[in-house]
């Protein structure tokens, strides 16, 4: 649980979003590259995710959630799931934003969001005994 009086918690979140903001640039742009180069929305946003899941475990293991313990094989699970939110919101993005980059973008931003108690709580942990 985040715990909003202690301020590790803060700059934490604060790596997170630093980091965020790089992972979202990077698949976002993949994304717009992708559907720019003639891929269909929804297989453009299937490439990026996968692509982008190897870049954010990088990311956010060595800066984020740096010296805790985690799991790939959880994080790998964790971005199953936010594939089929993102791929959700992207749907209902379309609905109203008729642009598939505005609506890409749209959904990357409130799936990140989610994303962050997602790791927080069921990928990255405190290592043993600390």
């Amino acid at each position: 649980m985040f715990d909003w009086r202690r301020k590790e918690e803060w700059w934490q979140l604060l790596r997170y979003y630093a980091a965020g903001a790089i992972n979202v640039s990077f698949g976002y742009i993949l994304f717009a590259l992708l559907v720019w180069l003639g891929l269909q929305v929804y297989v453009a946003q299937l490439v990026g995710h996968v692509l982008g899941v190897l870049f954010n475990y990088f990311t956010y293991s060595r800066f984020a959630f740096a010296g805790q313990e985690s799991s790939k094989a959880s994080f790998a699970v964790s971005y199953i799931g936010t594939y089929f939110l993102g791929l959700a919101g992207l749907w209902l993005a379309l609905k109203f934003i008729p642009s598939p980059y505005g609506a890409g973008l749209a959904s990357t931003i409130a799936v990140s969001l989610i994303n962050y108690f997602i790791l927080k709580r069921l990928v990255f942990r405190a290592p043993a005994g600390a």
